[in-house]
């Protein structure tokens, strides 16, 4: 191996993809046990590596020399073997700034929350004081020495924060529901910057955005701190341009497009169309519900009501929200359920396909709650502003159906950059 990774699990690495797009180099995953790793450095059979969990440590005591950062954090995330000495080095220190500088948050002068008191947390905390801020304190469900909080003292006691990074896995894929604070009080934070990066937009986020405050997820930090490692690999350093235009390509490709609005607005047809456009998958949601029922739309509503349906609809979509990559047309009701809509915007773009009430359809079968134009009528009222308050963006749907799906194909374009 020349140039790849080494960690404990690596499945849902992007490292490769990242570095070979970064790169014209060969990048390889190499998963270790832990009794592997220090034989596998003392052979020095690669050129550069990088390291990844639980490893970030354990590397140390087997490294010639520690960059002052790297050292300053007590983690190392990259390796180079130059003439049969190893130098270690901590890019995620990098990445951070990078991601910092991308979106305009400022640290400087300013008092900081980090959730969590791991190695990502030790990377933020450095980043923090390094750009200036003013304090900068550890929350932790068990806090323990100097600097450090508990939630409870975070949220009653510093309220006036204005920057917090969350370093902890609560939000990861594949328990999407969590978030690890609730950020109604902190009426002063500037910006939110979460680590994770599956799904795209943890609940914390989520909360951001519904708050209006700058947020930030964490493949820009994942993409930069690989051009950090890839210039200790090479020598030399590489065009910023490819930092962005990797992270670019990550963002739409990883970013789920979904489909919400009112029954018979044509989510199917064009969610076949994008599908096609966008070389994706279709998930039909009620297509799902079907299949995986062993029953029709109609038999589900005539044996288990919509309660039952709607506890479906919920199940099938809880499995759908951690993929990335899709596009995902709903059932016209979704949006009834609160949690519904907080699981499509994990990791999907959602756009509401608007159609006029009179030329929504009130004779189809298949739909069971819109068998008349009166309860079609109730429904438009009750619904439209669940429909504006779920998405990202709105596209009207009253010409033909390629003229649609290309029109929100831009807007999701324009929404992923």
């Amino acid at each position: 191996m020349r140039y790849g990774l080494i960690g404990e699990k690596l499945g849902h690495s992007f490292s490769k993809v990242i570095h070979e797009r970064l790169c014209a180099y060969e990048y390889d995953l190499l998963p270790l046990p832990r009794e592997e790793v220090g034989p596998f450095l003392t052979r020095r059979e690669f050129a550069g590596i990088n390291v990844t969990i639980p490893y970030k440590e354990t590397v140390l005591p087997y490294l010639t020399y520690i960059d002052p950062v790297a050292r300053s954090i007590g983690a190392v995330n990259t390796i180079v073997n130059r003439d049969g000495l190893l130098f270690g080095y901590n890019t995620d220190a990098a990445g951070l700034a990078d991601l910092l500088r991308a979106n305009g948050f400022a640290v400087a002068g300013k008092k900081i929350l980090v959730l969590g008191s791991g190695g990502t947390s030790k990377t933020a905390c450095a980043v923090a004081q390094s750009l200036g801020a003013r304090q900068v304190l550890i929350v932790s469900r068990r806090p323990s020495g100097p600097g450090q909080i508990s939630y409870e003292q975070a949220a009653a006691g510093h309220a006036d924060a204005e920057g917090l990074f969350n370093t902890t896995p609560v939000g990861m894929f594949p328990k999407l529901e969590g978030a690890p604070i609730d950020l109604a009080p902190f009426s002063r934070l500037t910006f939110v910057v979460d680590a994770i990066y599956n799904p795209l937009r943890t609940r914390l986020l989520q909360q951001a955005q519904d708050l209006g405050i700058p947020c930030a997820n964490g493949l820009r930090m994942l993409v930069a701190q690989a051009k950090a490692a890839a210039e200790h690999f090479l020598g030399a350093p590489l065009p910023d341009a490819g930092t962005d235009r990797v992270y670019g390509e990550l963002a739409r490709e990883m970013r789920s497009l979904a489909l919400i609005g009112m029954p018979s607005c044509g989510k199917t047809t064009l969610g076949r169309l994008l599908a096609a456009r966008l070389g994706r998958e279709l998930v039909d949601l009620d297509e799902k519900i079907a299949r995986d029922a062993g029953l029709s739309i109609p038999e589900i509503f005539a044996r288990e009501g919509e309660t039952g349906f709607r506890a479906r609809e919920t199940a099938a979509l809880r499995e759908v929200a951690g993929r990335q990559g899709l596009v995902v047309a709903t059932g016209g009701g979704i949006v009834k359920n609160p949690e519904n809509v907080r699981l499509l915007r994990a990791n999907a773009a959602v756009c509401f396909v608007q159609r006029g009430l009179a030329r929504l359809s009130s004779a189809d079968p298949s739909r069971p709650l819109s068998t008349s134009a009166e309860a079609l009528a109730r429904m438009y009222a009750e619904r439209l502003p669940l429909y504006t308050a779920a998405a990202d963006f709105s596209v009207s749907n009253e010409g033909a159906a390629e003229e649609t799906a290309r029109a929100i194909e831009d807007q999701f374009k324009e929404m992923c950059r």
